[in-house]
């Protein structure tokens, strides 16, 4: 087994949360502070922090406090260990998806 697969582990955990998931992709845009990440969601400030939280200990995030302001941005590279776990998926359905169209070319009548 891959040495990252215990980092995948706790980046699939933190992801697994929409709440999470929506925040992320957010903060693929630009950093952000916390009060503007809350304000799309029906929740109140301590539980978005909590989910703060759990992304920062999975290293998906990083924060920064300035004085009163936390501003959060997503940790370059985080989300590599998933890319890399992705391509090790794709590439056996890939060999299956040409030795299925290698069959179908070999046993389809010609003209039809």
């Amino acid at each position: 087994m891959p040495k990252y697969h215990d980092q995948l582990d706790v980046v699939l955990r933190a992801l697994a949360d929409p709440t999470r998931r929506a925040v992320v992709e957010r903060l693929a845009k630009s950093p952000a502070v916390v009060s503007e990440l809350a304000a799309p969601f029906s929740m109140a400030l301590p539980s978005l922090m909590q989910h703060l939280r759990v992304l920062e200990d999975a290293g998906v995030v990083t924060s920064q406090k300035h004085g009163r302001v936390r501003t959060v941005s997503l940790r370059p590279g985080a989300l590599d260990v998933l890319h890399l776990w992705l391509g090790e998926q794709r590439t056996p359905a890939e060999h299956q998806a040409d030795r299925l169209g290698l069959h179908l070319t070999r046993t389809t009548p010609k003209g039809t």
